[in-house]
């Protein structure tokens, strides 16, 4: 019985590649019977931060290619986004229930898993330890203790408000520069609307004030209060950039919020980048200055958590084992793989990995050609100031040319390539 540790994206990929070639997995979820600060629903497989798994462009985006990568290796998140799949342009984004609901069922009914209700309190001598980047209590402990200690950064979600409490009369609908069928709304705002929004972000109230500091923030998912204090225009140049979008009257406007559905129906919208650590209150009167707000229900507010993850260069090999452990592995955030799509890629590789070990063959590491493969030797690379990794083309081995969408289009057909490769050397 292989045993994997959590049943989030990447442990929920690993229980279901092991049981499909016929290994008989256990699968240990502390849900219902205890939930991490960010967790709500006792379903496998919750996304917490966004119902956005970003660009599903395989030819010009790295995140895309990923998708694409997983796609031909049989991952069990892409098969779920496909079947609860809900508009938002050129992204790949879901329902988030049923999105869960579909992964859960799967594992479920599978009769290779063996599904254990417990909290986890030590590390299996041999296994896939899959509990996420919100690991706590005594596992957290164990984790330290036997790696010597454990990094975070703070992370952050944005909020959601209903569909029907939006004021359409001041938004208009379309998908920047047109790519797409129009699934995002729009809430535009003036120059005016725009300095004020910014002033009161910036004097909001914050749930904490000096335990968040930029350098533990990461990258990827920041605070909208924090971009706007690198600079007055910031947000412009980022979250609310308006390039690519015209209104109705056909001009661009000054500064643009997107709201993006959050479930099929499209009865919950999401706030698009804008992840937050303000009051619950301050959320309400802030983003109420955008006029399209501006008597928004609240579904959700924003919150802001802490992510944990190991200094995988010190304690992990480049096929997600631990170098004190060749049986044990690690998939996930926790690994330092940053976002959904990453994190299931490490799950189904350290499965992959894990089962090739277990029956004597040889260990194959994906060439740094391909998304899979960059992230893998990312986490294993030497390097003092280790951070979190998002799927991007600057960790990635590609060709001399200086045409960009040339460049990306053949990296793309060498990450697929290597892909084949590498599932050849696997049988998979």
């Amino acid at each position: 019985m292989i045993k994997v540790v959590g049943a989030g994206l990447a442990g929920s990929e690993a229980a279901w590649y092991l049981a499909n070639r016929g290994e008989q997995v256990e699968l240990i979820e502390q849900k219902p019977l205890r939930f991490s600060p960010a967790h709500k629903s006792a379903d496998f497989c919750e996304l917490v931060c966004s119902n956005s798994l970003k660009s599903d462009d395989a030819s010009g985006n790295a995140c895309g290619l990923l998708k694409e990568e997983l796609r031909r290796l049989g991952s069990l998140t892409m098969e779920a986004a496909a079947h609860t799949r809900v508009p938002a342009g050129g992204a790949l984004a879901v329902d988030r229930d049923k999105f869960s609901a579909y992964v859960t069922q799967k594992l479920r009914s599978h009769p290779n898993v063996h599904i254990v209700v417990r909290e986890e309190t030590e590390l299996p001598e041999a296994g896939i330890v899959a509990t996420g980047p919100l690991t706590e209590g005594a596992l957290y402990a164990a984790i330290g203790a036997r790696f010597g200690g454990g990094l975070h950064f703070y992370d952050a979600t944005a909020p959601v408000v209903t569909a029907e409490s939006v004021d359409l009369a001041h938004t208009f609908t379309g998908d920047r520069y047109g790519r797409g069928t129009g699934d995002y709304i729009n809430c535009p705002l003036t120059k005016e609307e725009y300095g004020l929004f910014v002033q009161e972000l910036l004097a909001a109230e914050k749930v904490t004030l000096r335990e968040f500091e930029k350098r533990e923030i990461f990258e990827g998912c920041m605070p909208v209060e924090v971009m706007a204090s690198r600079g007055k225009d910031a947000l412009r140049f980022g979250t609310f950039k308006p390039v690519g979008l015209a209104g109705e009257d056909g001009k661009r406007p000054y500064a643009v919020l997107q709201l993006r559905r959050e479930n099929a129906e499209g009865t919950l919208l999401g706030l698009v980048g804008c992840q937050t650590n303000l009051r619950f209150g301050e959320q309400r009167r802030v983003f109420g200055i955008i006029p399209a707000l501006r008597n928004a229900e609240y579904e959700r507010y924003g919150v802001m958590h802490r992510n944990t993850f190991l200094d995988a260069p010190e304690v992990l090999n480049a096929d997600f084992s631990a170098k004190d452990a060749p049986m044990l592995f690690f998939a996930g955030q926790i690994t330092g793989v940053e976002g959904y799509v990453e994190s299931a890629m490490s799950g189904l590789l350290a499965a992959m990995h894990f089962l090739q070990k277990k029956r004597g063959r040889e260990i194959v590491i994906p060439e740094d050609t391909s998304v899979c493969g960059a992230l893998s030797r990312y986490i294993a690379s030497p390097n003092k100031h280790f951070q979190p990794m998002n799927a991007n083309y600057g960790i990635m081995r590609g060709p001399d040319i200086r045409d960009k969408q040339e460049k990306k289009r053949l990296m793309a057909e060498r990450a697929l390539e290597e892909i084949a490769r590498f599932q050849a050397a696997y049988g998979a």
